[in-house]
């Protein structure tokens, strides 16, 4: 027997997914992570863009490329992929009568450019009037950058970001430094899927549905948290210290014998555990460096004669003496040492789907929950995968009326 809709968190929500690239299939594979049924609508013949951004693709049981996009794979999890054309009346019209099966649509499309189509949240909203909508752009539906164009890079740099992340200006390499993800639009992606699991909750509790204008730089801006009161609070812009700490010395990495690590001294009873464990306690009643405040001030002293001594060490004899000392103290790790981790292991944080194309190795949820946990049910689909399917289920569609469209170009 099929599971009960009821043990899946989100099992009696249908989310209608008009987005592509990352912000918005990100709200929509964590809703379906946790049960939604989220009917993915793409461009026949060629879908979401990160379908293309490739290599690497996934490979099939014979180690061989397919054609699909590990980028794409990444976000779009647990979906049914239906291709329609909304250029076409007949596409708008399946758009709408989808609409009026689900509670959420989300879409990433330019500042109005659904409208046209008829599709907007105003014309959905006739359609069904509880519809929860949720539109992610780079600058938000008002204000005199509501027309431009969103990139995420861009968008880091705008929102703050990369002027509190790079090394230090007076260092060598120092300058601004995006970060090695898409932050502005996974974190978008996280922002969404709380406003559109609110915005549920008001419906539940009122009948209410309601309109949701997400914006990147509205993100990003708002997840420098601290640093954003810091400036408010002083006048003062924060500046870049690369790894290390404007506070506390020594608060940073290093490099090993073999590697990278995290040494985060809190106090000064740790920086004299830290330098003993090196074999330099001296370093530690040097009264230039007995202190953290006057660490601070010799830091451009202290910190070369901290890395040669770690640099006497292998990052693992580092993390077994600093970890059995009591220092705070961690790898930087690459990727393949982040899933043979055992704790990342004992997690889950490794989840292997099984695809039409061959076996999708993907990321798990990091959200863990005791009665409603997060469901794997559906790898990231082929394009246009659940056309027939969910055009029969949901709309009741014939096997003549889908010919037809297909006959069309519609879908």
């Amino acid at each position: 027997m099929a599971d009960s809709p009821l043990k899946k968190a989100l099992g009696h929500i249908r989310v209608l997914d008009l987005t592509r690239v990352l912000a918005g299939p990100w709200c929509a594979q964590n809703l379906a992570d946790l049960g939604a049924d989220v009917i993915k609508i793409e461009r026949p013949g060629a879908g979401d863009d990160t379908r293309h951004w490739g290599p690497p693709y996934l490979k099939d049981a014979q180690g061989c490329d397919t054609s699909e996009a590990a980028y794409y794979l990444a976000a779009n999890r647990g979906k049914r992929s239906v291709t329609v054309d909304i250029a076409t009346p007949e596409g708008q019209d399946i758009v709408r009568r989808l609409a009026r099966q689900s509670d959420v649509v989300l879409e990433n499309y330019k500042v109005g450019q659904l409208k046209k189509y008829g599709l907007d949240y105003e014309s959905l909203k006739r359609e069904k009037a509880d519809i929860v909508y949720c539109s992610i752009t780079g600058f938000g539906q008002t204000g005199p950058y509501a027309q431009r164009a969103g990139y995420d890079f861009i968008i880091q740099g705008m929102g703050g970001f990369m002027s509190i992340t790079g090394e230090r200006d007076d260092l060598p390499g120092g300058g601004p430094q995006k970060a090695g993800v898409a932050i502005s639009d996974l974190m978008t992606g996280m922002y969404a899927t709380i406003a559109v699991l609110a915005a549920l909750a008001h419906r539940d509790r009122s009948g209410e549905g309601q309109y949701i204008d997400m914006a990147l730089l509205d993100v990003q801006v708002a997840m420098l948290a601290n640093m954003n009161t810091n400036y408010l609070a002083s006048g003062t812009p924060p500046r870049r210290w690369g790894n290390a700490h404007p506070n506390i010395v020594p608060y940073q990495t290093f490099a090993t014998a073999d590697g990278h690590i995290i040494v985060a001294v809190g106090n000064d009873g740790q920086y004299r555990r830290f330098v003993e464990a090196g074999g330099r306690p001296e370093l530690a009643a040097d009264e230039r460096f007995a202190t953290n405040p006057m660490r601070v001030k010799n830091r451009d002293t202290l910190v070369p004669l901290l890395a040669q001594m770690v640099k006497t060490k292998t990052k693992q004899q580092w993390i077994d003496a600093l970890e059995a000392a009591g220092v705070p103290c961690g790898p930087i790790n690459n990727l393949d040492e982040v899933f043979d981790n055992p704790q990342v292991r004992a997690r889950g944080m490794r989840v292997d789907l099984a695809h039409p194309a061959g076996t999708a190795q993907l990321v798990g949820s990091p959200m863990k929950m005791s009665a409603t946990p997060p469901r794997y049910d559906l790898p990231p689909p082929l394009l246009g995968e659940h056309t027939e399917q969910v055009l029969r289920e949901v709309l009741g569609e014939s096997s003549e009326g889908i010919a037809a469209l297909r006959e069309k170009g519609v879908v």
